[in-house]
């Protein structure tokens, strides 16, 4: 049922080259931490895997992670690193794909919800995170705040990284609630960039707090980021919480 875009092979291989800062461990300690936490002593399910950046190390500080992942170039990147025994990999949509078992935590970071382009499906993704939570289990959710208010009247664009190698902004369609990540990336050192571009459905935090109470869930925790530091108007992203009752 997804309207999300498919990961190519191409891009998959060059992946984790291109986040290699969101892979360091001054990035990953906090949020390995924070979900760390939270799982206890239970199973976590990863939507939207990918090559394993979160879920990989956080198997490894012992905690038992499934992953659902729409793209199998994504996923096959990710089983260079640990095998199907130690930590499974189901190939499939967030929204909808059902692995076995409970978990005590439910985890889709670095701004992957927006993934879904619609608001249903977005609402489906909720629903399926919560089909797979304990009582007193957790949904948690990385997402920007879309910067809306660094657009002046008349623009639609929002320039997001501006460096040697890379070239990044995003452009807003108001109305559907659509934008579309724009990146020209240097590729070696003969002045050429190679250019892409993603759509993305961003919601702001109320959204997603009605889609949790329509999944049966309630908000617990907003925090801006893995550190814990308060949640404010001027915060860029949120880590939210929610909750199964149980």
């Amino acid at each position: 049922m997804t309207s999300s875009e498919l990961w190519t092979r191409a891009t998959a291989d060059r992946y984790d080259a291109e986040e290699a800062e969101a892979s360091s461990a001054a990035v990953l300690g906090p949020t390995l931490a924070f979900l760390a936490e939270l799982a206890g002593d239970g199973r976590a399910l990863e939507f939207a895997i990918g090559t394993g950046r979160v879920g990989v190390p956080l198997r490894e500080r012992g905690v038992p992670v499934v992953g659902i992942e729409l793209s199998e170039h994504m996923a096959a990147v990710l089983r260079r690193k640990i095998d199907e025994g130690t930590l499974p990999v189901v190939i499939g949509d967030m929204a909808t794909t059902v692995v076995p078992g409970g978990f005590t935590l439910v985890y889709l970071v670095y701004n992957t919800i927006t993934n879904l382009l619609t608001q249903d499906e977005q609402v489906e993704c909720f629903r399926n995170a919560a089909r797979h939570l304990e009582p007193g289990g957790r949904f948690v959710i990385e997402l920007g705040v879309p910067p809306l208010r660094l657009l002046p009247p008349g623009q639609v664009a929002v320039p997001f990284d501006v460096s040697q190698q890379h070239l990044g902004f995003d452009t807003f369609d108001l109305v559907e609630q659509i934008l579309v990540s724009h990146h020209f990336t240097r590729d070696g050192d003969d002045g050429h960039y190679r250019r892409e571009n993603s759509r993305h459905r961003y919601a702001w935090p109320a959204e997603l707090d009605l889609m949790a109470r329509i999944a049966g869930l309630e908000l617990e925790r907003r925090v801006a980021d893995w550190d814990g530091s308060p949640f404010t108007q001027d915060s860029a992203k949120h880590v939210s919480v929610w909750r199964k009752p149980a």
